[in-house]
This record gives C-alpha cells, structure tokens and sequence, in this order.
C-alpha cells in the first residue's frame, strides 16, 4: 500500500471555502492554521513531513512570511496530500489511479460560489488536459542529449501559441507542468555539459511563460517567483538574451509599484544587448524599456527607446532567425506600443493615429491584447476630449474581453469607465456602461 502521511487532510477540510482560498493564493499558513485548528494536525507534525522548521511553521500560522518556491510547494501539496489543481501544480502522483483522478477538481464543486474565476480557469484547465494528451504525465529519460533538448525548446514553442487565444488562468498550469517536467530532468537525468546549458536555457524560457500566464491571471508574487528562476537560470546557462528578457518581464510588472524601479531594471535589460543579439530580441527590450520611461513621465527617454525599437526592426537582416520568444514583435505590435506610451503620456494627437492604424491590422482572434490596446485607444479619446468615441471603443473593448480568462482587461478598462460615467448622457457612453454592467 503507498504511504499515506500522517498529515494529510480529509476530503472536507480540501473542500472548504476557506481552505480553498488559502490554497489558490498560496497562503500556506492559512493552510497550517486551518489544518491544526479543523483536522488536529501539529505543527510539529507538518514541520516533519513538510521539511519546513517548526517555528517556521508557527510563524507562517501567524500571518508571518510566504512560501514561494516551487519546490516546497511541491512538498507540501504532497505531505499534505493538496490536489495538485488547488495549488496550480500538475495532478500528483499519488492523486491518480488507472487514468483516473481520486479527487473531484472544482467544477464538480455544485453550488459552491466562493472564487468563480478560480473554478473557471480550473475547469477550463481540465478540458485542455484532454484536449492535449499527456500534456504533463511524460516518461522521465535518464539521459538527455542536444536534440532532446531542441525537442523540449521546440514543444515550449507549440505551447506558446496557446497564450495568443488563452488567458493566463487558463494556460497556467500547463506552463508550470512543462518547467516542473523541465526541472526535474535537471535533477535526475544525465547529460553532457552543453545539453546541460541547453536545458537551463529552456527552463529558462518555460519558466518566463509561466510567469507571464502567473502575472495574466493576477498572481503578482507567482510571476515574479519565476521570473526571478528565470534570470537565474538563463545567468547559468550563459543565454543572455533569456537573461535580459526575464528582466524586462521584472520590470513590466514592477511598473506599477515602483515606476523608477522599473525604468532601472529595464534599463539593465537593455545593457544585455550586443552585436549578435537578433533584431526582435533589440526591439524587444527597447520597448519594454520604452513602456518604464513613459508610465514614469520621461518623455524624452520614451522617444529615445522608441526610436531604438523601430532602428532594430528596420535594421533586420533577411533570413535572420529570431528566438520563438521573441518572433510577435513586429511593426504592428511596435506601433502599438508606441501608441500606448503617447497615450500614457497624455498626447492624444500622437497615440490615436497609430493606435487605430494599428488595431485595423491585428486581429480579433488574439481577444485579450486587442481589447487592451483599445483601453489606450479609448484612453486617449478621453484625453482628447472625444467622449463619444471613447465610448464606441470602450465598448467594442468590453466585447473582446467577455469571457477572457485574464484580470488585466478589466483593470485597464476601469480607469476609463470611471471617467465615462460622468458622461452617462452621451449614447455611446449609456451603451459601453450597459455592457459593463452585464
């Protein structure tokens, strides 16, 4: 019979509402309280199964500290014996029994209101995993080679594609399921020492995807977590492309609590830059840059990145290969930002131009983004005084993000809604915040 911890809870406890919380925000010491005060579990107890120090255990009890590595909680998931989907990891080995998985996941969770979007993302996980068979239960290979890892890097590549029509609650554990596969082959399999850079390198990339799908969802510290093994890994691996975007998806998120932060970190992502770093990967960082400096009113820094994204792109050899990564920055997606830096930069005659141009070109399949670069667009009408139109994109916006499994649309969109509502009297105004109401 497999062993069964003596800390693992009863089925109840996993399906409480508290409980359920605790575990999607990763709120580990929650989780102990509540196992101590509902199941009788000893902290002492969790310390040993958990390998956590027992006062470790008390403090995080007492609303002191958080666990974030990714390792622990894979730890804890199983000595306490946490459905994997609780905790955003793949299910666990113990969780499932002739293809069959012992615990109900929470779609089947009837009635039960507490986090709907959680239950959403959760469930439309689920029917992913079907949909991609043995997405996250492979075979681990005792010795890895080159062309392995080329398979992995190319696989995380074919992955990548679900982000275009996905949101992040919804392609998050399949990310994280492909770095924890990658990780674990660090641990045990054999390989030489370039295959081993090789597969540093990948992690490095799947941890960065993960990362962005974390920080889509609204799961700041998971993303940053990462994006933090990312810039490790990529630094171990000698990749320093990998390295100097991991700092920049640092500084993208880092925007909004700390602007002059941000501007510094991008800066350092751009310090990676040589002579073989390809045109995208250029373009790239210089816009991430260009975003830091314009959110922190630096209008002359903005251009100044701007124009060095735009030299990249025009500067682009035939045939040069671009990384996987990095292969969506183009000219539309450059005009875009350099819509959304004009706009956050209050100068409405220069981002409503290239930011309609723009939006002509992309499409609406790619729901999520296109809905977030219309709440610039519709930003900059405000801005302009052009309330009416403010309201049509607003509304088209408000269509585009319906149903998207991600947090950022309707924080962009708030802001502007907030400033629509003093124009209630305008048609299209009434019309977006009708469907914002619905």
């Amino acid at each position: 019979m497999d062993y069964e911890p003596p800390t693992a809870l009863p089925r109840d406890l996993l399906n409480d509402a508290e409980m359920l919380v605790a575990l999607e925000a990763h709120d580990f010491g929650t989780v102990f309280r509540l196992a101590r005060k509902r199941a009788g579990v000893s902290y002492s107890k969790i310390a040993s199964e958990c390998d956590i120090k027992p006062e470790r255990v008390g403090t995080l009890a007492r609303g002191r500290g958080r666990i974030s590595s990714f390792d622990k909680i894979v730890r804890i998931a199983d000595a306490l014996r946490l459905p994997g989907h609780t905790v955003g990891l793949a299910p666990r080995p113990w969780e499932v029994e002739g293809g069959q998985c012992l615990l109900e996941g929470p779609s089947a969770q009837n009635g039960d209101q507490v986090r709907r979007r959680t239950f959403v993302g959760n469930a439309s996980i689920t029917s992913l995993a079907v949909a991609v068979p043995k997405l996250t239960e492979r075979d681990t290979p005792r010795r890895i080679d080159t062309p392995a890892v080329e398979a992995l890097r190319e696989r995380a590549a074919r992955l990548r594609r679900l982000d275009d029509v996905l949101g992040g609650a919804d392609t998050y554990r399949v990310y994280l399921g492909e770095y924890q596969h990658t990780k674990s082959l660090l641990r045990t399999a054999t390989c030489a020492e370039a295959a081993e850079r090789g597969l540093l390198s990948v992690l490095a990339e799947q941890a960065q995807q993960a990362g962005w799908a974390a920080f889509d969802a609204g799961w700041g510290p998971d993303a940053v977590s990462l994006y933090k093994e990312s810039h490790a890994a990529a630094k171990e691996a000698g990749d320093r492309n990998l390295a100097g975007n991991a700092l920049a998806f640092i500084a993208y998120q880092a925007i909004a609590d700390d602007r002059s932060g941000a501007v510094q970190i991008a800066a350092r992502s751009c310090d990676t830059i040589s002579t073989s770093t390809p045109s995208g990967v250029q373009a790239l960082f210089h816009e991430r840059r260009a975003w830091a400096c314009a959110v922190a009113g630096l209008k002359h820094e903005t251009e100044t990145a701007l124009a060095s994204a735009y030299t990249a792109l025009d500067e682009a050899t035939s045939g040069e290969q671009q990384p996987d990564w990095a292969a969506w920055v183009d000219r539309t997606e450059l005009d875009i930002m350099s819509g959304r830096c004009w706009t956050e930069l209050r100068r409405p005659l220069r981002a409503v131009p290239v930011l309609e141009d723009a939006l002509s070109r992309y499409d609406d399949a790619h729901a999520r983004d296109k809905a977030l670069y219309m709440s610039w667009l519709a930003a900059a009408y405000l801005t302009a005084g052009e309330v009416e139109q403010a309201g049509v994109v607003t509304a088209r916006a408000l269509d585009l993000a319906a149903g998207v499994a991600s947090v950022r649309p309707k924080q962009r969109l708030a802001p502007v809604l907030a400033q629509l509502r003093q124009h209630r009297d305008v048609a299209t105004v009434r019309g977006a915040l009708e469907r914002a109401g619905a």
